[in-house]
């Protein structure tokens, strides 16, 4: 299937890097996030949870197309992270590319900022 990882490699549709903004892990998708991607992206929330705690920026700036899969792995994730103190926040959502999130009337209760720095601010607060 096109879109697949072969061998437990990353699929080419989908790349996703961690990062450090002081305490704070932000991890950056570029691609689909769909069900060819869904392990992946599974696994690398769940590897990066596991090793910086429960605080967690998601930037889906580079997003290309994402399906009611994915949204529910993010709900997931926000709804873990919350319940274990943490705090977490979506950026660089675009309408266009996620209309799964407006489609759901998820956007008005997950924690949407415009920029990187934004989700920061609000987290210092």
């Amino acid at each position: 299937m096109v879109g697949m990882p072969e061998n437990g490699e990353a699929s080419e549709a989908l790349r996703l890097t961690s990062d450090l903004a002081g305490d704070i892990v932000v991890v950056r998708v570029d691609g689909v996030l769909d069900a060819t991607t869904r392990e992946q992206f599974a696994g690398h929330l769940a590897e990066t949870a596991a090793v910086h705690g429960p605080d967690m920026i998601l930037d889906l700036s580079e997003v290309s197309f994402m399906d009611s899969r994915a949204l529910g792995l993010i709900v997931h994730h926000w709804q873990g992270s919350v319940s274990s103190g943490g705090r977490f926040a979506l950026v660089g959502v675009q309408y266009a590319k996620t209309k799964v999130m407006w489609v759901t009337g998820l956007a008005q209760r997950l924690p949407l900022y415009d920029t990187l720095d934004d989700a920061l601010a609000a987290f210092g607060s």
